[in-house]
């Protein structure tokens, strides 16, 4: 019996246990299954109120601005406040979020503007990669790409069987319908927007390998219904590598790392080219997933790292999730990033990688060579290419090669410490991390950086992601005593906890749907045609505030060797996600070469700065304790 139908039970009986054990407010629906039983009873994304979202707008503003530019900024967040359009903006707000038929305000502009309607390659600018923890066997690349396989099919069962236990924040479900487009999904190259696709996988029961940018299709059942081994599985991938051979094709692949708008006329151009090019796309676009089976062997986080999150542009389909697995074992995931956060993709990659760990995965017997024979041979998935879209995949390539030539990549893996150590001082390991980073900013640049941190809001029907404006204030004040040799460790030591305190409060109104982008961002979207945009949005505030020149999240797991993405937002900044071990921190930095691996010594000397610091108050704090106990005893 396959581990798929052994899990099915328990994870029945898990959710029925658990169905109770949750805050008051939510209702399980038991027509749906466990996965979304309390979605319709998440409550919606709350409007926040215009004043609070303009008192904490001109804080986070203030760091990044002199006295004057404040002062201007002061009057047009009072005069849209108090304006009768400021007023009119929020009533439709407001009116659209208390719509029965919307189920958050948000979604609809959020998903389009920040993903479909984005028209830059994705590729960089929008996916995002995870580098897996090295198996201690060392399996070849054939074996490693099966036993993910096999480990990723009891997820996939537990996701479109809808038993997958919905995920908790302080034992508040979240929002789990996004888990919709985990498998068997597409994104689709269209004008003005994208659009996206699910597949049904009791249809498409097959996984689409790519080597040497030549696409496979194998089926993951026999024609039984059986599921394959991961002994058959490894054959199967056997064989592709044999088929694939030494010779490169012509890397359809690199369309997808076009321009959006580009890769829709080559979409289009290529459909036209011969109709068996759109049987061999679906096959693609209706896998489980794309595995990519890489001729590299990287040995470095940085490698590692490069090459899942860009490879070589031509062995990818970057419309989809995709396993990368290379020749030396090593393996990775690059995460298509439009319908769905990282959260749950990050779910999925730690039961994987965790079942395989703890040896949890049905693997299946051993190889009957009998039973292999009759396996039907992959599909070579062959397409039909005339001059135009040869044309068109040739320019690809050279704007793939252009892009990336303008980037550099640094990972800094901070041994000196973890989360562990900044828990003894009772500080938020996130918001210490964040501290640091503004501090290696100030040492480099000597301001505040403009920092976006990613704050999830599942917890709200259709919730996706939140700003925390990580510069403070107190920030600033922290990181500028820290320069200031005349600043004792004490007085550092107190400002540090008050930007601490600063950064968690603005993090929890993040997470609750009260922070300030999203809703200035409805704000403006409430406008109708001719209206006049408020003067709120042309003061030079909001364009430099929103100008995120560091773009920070955090994922931690004891699974991944590493993650990461591109500066995203602006061309000027730095993509910056990090990780928070037991007793490490690692930062993975990405920029347009924009003095890359200086930004890395600075992060690192401000992490070694920060924890001495810490240390010294410490022991100051606990001198004075101690000669002031010595001073009460010698009263008596």
């Amino acid at each position: 019996m396959s581990q798929a139908r052994t899990l099915k039970s328990s994870a029945s009986r898990k959710s029925a246990s658990s169905s109770s054990d949750v805050p008051p407010g939510y209702v399980a629906d038991p027509n749906v299954g466990p996965m979304l039983r309390y979605e319709a009873s998440l409550p919606r994304l709350p409007v926040p109120t215009i004043t609070s979202t303009a008192h904490k707008y001109l804080e986070t503003v203030e760091p990044h601005l002199t006295r004057e530019q404040f002062s201007r900024t002061q009057r047009a967040v009072l005069a849209f406040v108090t304006s009768v359009q400021g007023q009119e903006l929020q009533k439709r707000l407001q009116a659209r979020a208390a719509d029965p038929s919307v189920k958050n305000w948000l979604a609809d502009w959020w998903n389009e503007t920040a993903y479909m309607a984005y028209r830059d390659p994705v590729v960089v600018f929008v996916s995002y990669f995870y580098v897996h923890v090295d198996d201690w066997a060392r399996p070849d690349q054939a074996k490693r790409a099966a036993q993910l396989l096999k480990a990723m099919l009891p997820f996939r069962y537990l996701v479109e069987s809808k038993q997958l236990e919905p995920e908790k924040v302080r034992g508040a479900p979240l929002a789990m319908s996004s888990y919709e487009w985990l498998f068997h999904s597409c994104r689709y190259p269209t004008k003005p927007a994208d659009t996206a696709k699910k597949f049904d996988p009791t249809k498409h029961n097959h996984v689409v390998f790519v080597r040497k940018n030549k696409f496979y299709k194998v089926a993951l059942a026999d024609a039984s219904g059986r599921d394959l081994s991961a002994a058959e599985l490894e054959e199967q991938i056997k064989k592709v590598i044999a088929m694939a051979g030494e010779k490169k094709a012509i890397p359809i692949g690199a369309l997808s790392s076009e321009n959006r708008d580009t890769w829709t006329d080559a979409r289009a151009a290529l459909l036209a080219a011969s109709s068996a090019n759109a049987a061999a796309l679906e096959q693609i676009e209706s896998a489980i997933m794309v595995v990519c089976l890489d001729d590299t062997k990287p040995v470095t986080r940085e490698e590692a790292s490069w090459q899942c999150w860009v490879g070589d542009g031509r062995n990818r389909f970057f419309d989809k999730h995709q396993l990368i697995v290379f020749e030396n074992g090593k393996s990775g995931f690059l995460g298509e990033h439009s319908c769905m956060d990282g959260t749950p993709t990050l779910r999925m990659n730690e039961f994987m990688l965790a079942s395989l760990a703890h040896g949890k995965v049905d693997l299946g017997p051993p190889l009957d060579p009998s039973a292999a024979s009759s396996l039907p041979a992959p599909e070579a998935l062959t397409f039909q290419l005339d001059a135009r879209t040869r044309s068109y995949i040739s320019a690809a390539e050279s704007h793939f090669d252009a892009l990336i030539a303008q980037h550099d990549m640094e990972v800094l893996h901070y041994e000196e410490y973890g989360k562990e150590y900044i828990k003894r001082h009772r500080v938020s390991p996130d918001a210490w991390a964040q501290l640091v980073k503004q501090l290696a900013f100030h040492k480099m640049f000597g301001r505040p950086g403009v920092c976006y941190e990613s704050a999830q809001t599942r917890m709200f029907q259709l919730g996706r992601t939140e700003v925390i404006r990580s510069a403070s204030n107190e920030s600033k004040a922290w990181a500028e005593a820290m320069l200031d040799p005349k600043q004792t460790d004490e007085q550092r030591a107190a400002l540090f906890r008050k930007a601490v305190s600063r950064h968690m409060q603005y993090a929890a109104w993040a997470a609750n749907g009260r922070g300030v982008d999203r809703h200035l961002f409805g704000l403006k979207k409430c406008l109708k045609e001719g209206e006049p945009l408020p003067k709120l949005y042309e003061d030079e505030a909001y364009a430099r505030t929103s100008h995120w020149e560091l773009s920070t999240s955090q994922l931690s797991s004891p699974y991944l060797d590493g993650w990461g993405y591109g500066e995203a937002v602006v061309p000027d900044g730095y993509g910056l996600s990090y990780s928070i071990g037991d007793n490490y921190i690692r930062w993975t930095i990405t920029s347009r070469k924009r003095r890359t691996a200086e930004l890395k010594h600075y992060l690192a000397e401000a992490a070694t700065e920060t924890r001495e610091m810490m240390e010294r108050a410490a022991a100051a704090e606990a001198q004075k304790k101690e000669a002031a106990g010595a001073g009460d005893k010698a009263k008596l």
